[in-house]
């Protein structure tokens, strides 16, 4: 005989300990929801999307990725059928399909980007929503000789630093389904906005946001990010775990892509191990540590789920905001 299914109160699901309701799931709980989702990425494609430093294997995205992209296929389902059901009732007409949209916020050092890559690429598996874009918060950064001319290259990756009324106009006409919408393209090896340079996106099914800010509210304008948002993520882990997978990443980096001619940091190339270590981890105390006190790990409880990473890059916790 089949078991019952889970109810409240049994030891599946855990109050979270925030002052926001959360259902708390251990990694094997989060698992076992994803009912028989199908495995839709190799071993090669996952060594292509995974960042620099962050370990990522099949048990990942079976255990995490897979019961993940379950629950967004839900609610994109069920979005559909909800707005075609109100619209064509209330309005008497059908209204164009418009992306489904998902912010991923978390400090900078995290593992945003891998995350989103993964996630697109296993959302884009499924036939209900073959089309997913993925956009980062890094085309809306202000131009570096901007940035001068305010005196904010110190600051960069803070709220002041991006070009907010953009960014903005851009998830406002996402979500109103216009179509060959154009966002600037940001060059990591130039640390800069490329001129004349665009991502297209082309009314995705599925609109993946990711960036620092995309959870913030402090803004004197009537709309901040998180309004087009349809279902939002936030990538915790302890913040000296953090720190430490930032310090890895810049001492990578610095035997690899700042060696290039190119690169803004080709400067750090020839430092000395223990001088490169000590650069990193002052650019993390004065930038990146501040923003994430100041502006980014507030926003966390904001977030619908939190996936909390432990020190392996394994992620160890999932919380599911209540409906």
């Amino acid at each position: 005989m089949a078991s019952d299914p889970p109810h409240w109160g049994q030891s599946v699901f855990r109050e979270s300990e925030t002052a926001v309701p959360y259902l708390t799931f251990s990694r094997s709980e989060w698992a076992a929801l994803r009912a028989n989702v199908p495995l839709s990425l190799s071993e090669d494609e996952i060594a292509v999307l995974r960042g620099r430093n962050e370990p990522v294997s099949l048990s990942d995205i079976t255990e995490i990725y897979l019961p993940l992209s379950r629950l967004l296929n839900l609610h994109v389902t069920a979005l559909r059928s909800l707005n075609s059901m109100v619209e064509s009732a209330f309005l008497g007409c059908p209204r164009i399909t418009v992306p489904f949209i998902i912010g991923i916020a978390g400090s900078v050092g995290v593992g945003k980007s891998t995350f989103a890559r993964l996630l697109q690429a296993v959302l884009s598996r499924w036939p209900d929503h073959p089309r997913v874009d993925l956009v980062t918060t890094d085309g809306f950064l202000l131009p570096t000789r901007e940035l001068e001319e305010r005196d904010l290259m110190q600051r960069k990756g803070f709220p002041e630093s991006y070009d907010l009324r953009r960014m903005i106009s851009f998830l406002a006409a996402a979500k109103a389904g216009e179509r060959h919408l154009e966002v600037p393209y940001y060059s990591h090896d130039a640390y800069d906005i490329v001129p004349d340079r665009f991502q297209v996106v082309d009314r995705p099914d599925i609109l993946i946001f990711e960036g620092l800010n995309v959870l913030q509210t402090g803004s004197d304008r009537s709309a901040v990010a998180s309004d087009f948002f349809d279902f939002s993520i936030y990538l915790d882990a302890a913040t000296a775990d953090i720190e430490s997978w930032y310090v890895d990443r810049f001492l990578l980096l610095q035997r690899t892509a700042f060696r290039k001619p190119t690169s803004y940091f080709h400067h750090y190339r020839d430092l000395p191990p223990a001088e490169a270590e000590a650069v990193a981890r002052r650019i993390w105390s004065r930038i990146n540590l501040p923003n994430l006190e100041a502006n980014i790990l507030p926003t966390r409880e904001r977030a619908r789920l939190i996936v909390r990473k432990e020190r392996s890059h394994a992620v160890g916790e999932v919380r599911l905001r209540h409906l």
